[in-house]
């Protein structure tokens, strides 16, 4: 049996001995094959002496351990000097070789961005933040009770054909498909207005899906943004002010603004809202150009979004007193805020993929 002794003195001559290794070796694969061989946790040899001091008393366990835990943070930290040591030499030896350059500037890393359509929709919330509304977020799979019913669309209502929506694999207890993929973000008015009593401010970011065919204008996925406002003494005057501040916080403050009559069976009345054109401030042809303007086509006004009154069939099911509160909504789709600002003619450029289109932003 190994006496205590005899190990102490093994590490001190283990010890001598791999520094004077550790000295001669000269590249990385003899740095390696060294740490291995002197410190490698099923073979080393410091981990084999380890092993052998099961069969010592406790008192001399300590003292070799301690030992033994000396030497091996003496190796390993002459390691890392021996490791710097040969990088230091390489270094000069490729400046001196001419394979590098160290006056030259460093390579800067490549770093991520924020996707267009992210940095629109912080921009859009912002600014309805800047009048007190709340963002809040919902579920993108929806049911038809909060998509539809709740927002005064029932059942063979012609106005569920503006939505051509995707269903979900999901029947109710009466064998009616009832889970689909939310057309829009307007079920939150409903869900939000069930968990809170008025004031509501809010807005509510996020994504909504389709099932329609992609071309320039339509993608089967986009963003939304969905407000709402329900109070006391809320008008339509209260639309169009914050509607117009809006405007002119995304596009600049010269910028005017129509309101048309529109149907949506959630508003009543229902509008929708545009901006005078700012590539030809609203002539409808750009100066020194024979062809109309290609953003407005030559109608002078940008379509942005819908709004309008909430219907108070939407007040009634969300158990809202219609006589004594009124409210306001409006959706507006952030590609096409984003397309706007940045003179983008195809929407399918935001989910190509193609890098070189999205590090312009």
């Amino acid at each position: 049996m190994t006496t205590a002794p005899e190990i102490l003195g093994t590490l001190h001559t283990l010890k001598t001995i791999a520094i004077v290794e550790l000295d001669a070796v000269e590249d990385a694969a003899g740095l390696e094959a060294w740490r291995i061989a002197y410190l490698g946790r099923k073979d080393g040899r410091i981990t084999m002496i380890m092993k052998g001091m099961s069969a010592l008393d406790p008192e001399a366990k300590r003292t070799v351990g301690a030992m033994a835990n000396d030497v091996k943070t003496l190796l390993e930290s002459q390691l890392e000097v021996r490791t710097e040591e040969m990088k230091s030499v390489e270094l000069n030896r490729a400046s001196i070789e001419g394979r590098l350059d160290v006056t030259l500037p460093g390579r800067r890393p490549a770093l991520g961005r924020l996707h267009p359509i992210t940095q629109t929709v912080r921009e859009i919330t912002k600014a309805f933040a800047s009048m007190g509304f709340q963002v809040v977020e919902g579920p993108e799979v929806e049911t038809d009770h909060y998509n539809f019913e709740m927002l005064n669309i029932p059942k063979g209502h012609p106005a569920r054909d503006m939505f051509d929506t995707i269903w979900l694999d999901h029947t109710n207890a009466e064998g009616e498909q009832d889970m689909l993929l939310r057309t829009h973000t307007s079920p939150m008015q409903a869900r939000v207005m069930e968990m809170t009593k008025p004031p509501v401010r809010v807005v509510v970011p996020g994504r909504v899906y389709r099932y329609e065919a992609t071309d320039a204008t339509h993608e089967w996925h986009f963003a939304q943004v969905e407000g709402l406002a329900v109070d006391q003494g809320i008008t339509f005057a209260n639309l169009k002010g914050t509607l117009y501040e809006f405007a002119r916080l995304i596009f600049g403050p010269e910028r005017k603004v129509r309101f048309r009559c529109d149907f949506f069976p959630f508003v009543e009345p229902g509008v929708d809202m545009s901006i005078d054109c700012f590539n030809c401030d609203g002539a409808g042809n750009v100066k020194g150009s024979d062809d109309g303007c290609r953003i407005c086509r030559g109608s002078g006004w940008i379509e942005i979004m819908g709004a309008g009154m909430v219907h108070p069939r939407v007040l009634e099911m969300a158990n809202v007193d219609p006589t004594v509160y009124t409210g306001f909504a409006f959706g507006v789709g952030v590609e096409r805020i984003a397309m706007l600002k940045h003179g983008i003619d195809d929407i399918r450029y935001f989910y190509g993929n193609d890098a070189r289109f999205l590090r312009q932003f």
